[in-house]
């Protein structure tokens, strides 16, 4: 897909554990679970809100801090307890009425390659297992949870203002 094709992304969506977060889950000796987000990650995300770009998170796990995380920066569409990625995502575009091709997903793991070939553009983080990295259009450099996602933020905003000149 090129930065002409990219310029036409209507929704960015995202992984949370490996890409949002490093993969790491921290349980305390309670139960408690935390997690760790990066803020420029989230300035990124607020980017992509701005520019009228929707974003969407879609996990197969379900975290207190996620639905936090994610209240915060705004972000409207958050599925958690996912079994099905795709169809999660085909009834969040069914509901904007977009269609694939302006989707961009970014994952890490082999659950992800099913809504990785579904999507426009596919992105794997730079920690993501080698498998996905030979599926994917893009490979960030930075791993998730250190700025993966601010980066493909930055890739998506900056396509739509090449093309905008």
């Amino acid at each position: 897909m090129s930065n002409e094709k990219l310029a036409d992304v209507r929704l960015v969506a995202f992984d949370v554990d490996g890409v949002l977060t490093d993969g790491r889950i921290c349980i305390s000796d309670e139960g408690v679970e935390s997690k760790t987000f990066h803020t420029q990650d989230g300035y990124g995300m607020r980017r992509l809100l701005e520019a009228d770009i929707v974003v969407a998170v879609i996990s197969g796990r379900t975290s207190a801090a996620v639905a936090k995380r994610m209240s915060e920066l705004g972000i409207a569409h958050v599925v958690q307890g996912c079994e099905d990625k795709v169809a999660a995502l085909d009834q969040i575009i069914a509901r904007l009425n977009i269609s694939r091709a302006q989707c961009v997903y970014v994952g890490d793991d082999i659950p992800d390659l099913p809504l990785l070939k579904h999507v426009g553009f596919a992105v794997a983080v730079a920690n993501a297992v080698p498998a996905l990295h030979a599926q994917c259009d893009h490979s960030t450099s930075a791993a998730g949870g250190s700025g993966a996602v601010r980066e493909v933020c930055e890739l998506v905003l900056g396509a739509r203002s090449q093309t905008s000149r």
